[in-house]
């Protein structure tokens, strides 16, 4: 039952790492055409921190994904090696949350005034 419960987590592990991958993947397509806008000059200068808000959402996004994943390989026999990479990905991904809902608190009210 125990080696079942392995294999369980690992595949589960497994697939939400894909899932964060893909999430940061996207995001990283979609700003870079984003870029490009800017480069050629199509997007106006508000709409550059709007870019760049929206890519840390994205990572934000993709960082949750690797923490559940973290935390369900890490529930299975954890080593200090595990646990301090679990750590670390919620240290960062609470340092950006943080910052990303500051900054989109201080967009929401500049665009109020």
């Amino acid at each position: 039952m125990e080696q079942v419960l392995e294999v369980l987590a690992h595949y589960t592990s497994l697939a939400i790492d894909v899932i964060a991958v893909v999430i940061v993947a996207v995001g990283t397509i979609e700003t870079t055409f984003a870029v490009f806008r800017v480069v050629v000059g199509a997007m106006p200068d508000p709409g550059r921190r709007a870019l760049w808000l929206r890519y840390a959402r994205w990572l934000s996004a993709g960082l949750t994904f690797q923490l559940a994943a973290d935390i369900v390989h890490t529930s299975i026999r954890p080593s200090w090696d595990e646990v301090g990479r679990l750590a670390a990905t919620a240290a960062i991904r609470t340092f950006l949350t943080v910052f990303l809902d500051r900054d989109i608190e201080a967009r929401r009210q500049r665009e109020a005034q």
